[in-house]
């Protein structure tokens, strides 16, 4: 029997990927009570979520898009900073050095 990976689509690129590749988001509230984007590593918090790669390209583009909103279903603008802050963490630095 073969069995597939189980597939989404990331709101900000709109390209499918396995849900292993992508970043799961749920709306919380944020620091001053508005709804934010809450990332969920694990993807067990409760509620409606969307999926994203974990890249602050893909962030960008969402956030053009206005996607969160839309993807979790909740009226008015998102606060991304919790997710901004998870991804500038999560993100791999690159050293452009090249000496050795």
């Amino acid at each position: 029997m073969v069995t597939s990976a189980v597939v989404r689509t990331c709101v900000g690129c709109r390209r499918r990927d396995s849900r292993r590749q992508l970043l799961r988001v749920v709306a919380g509230a944020g620091p001053d009570g508005r709804p934010a984007v809450v990332p969920d590593p694990r993807g067990t918090a409760p509620g409606r979520g969307a999926h994203l790669h974990p890249t602050t390209d893909c962030l960008t583009l969402a956030e053009r898009r206005r996607a969160f909103p839309r993807a979790l279903r909740v009226e008015g603008a998102m606060d991304l900073a919790a997710l901004r802050m998870y991804l500038n963490r999560a993100e791999p630095t690159q050293n452009w050095s090249t000496s050795s």
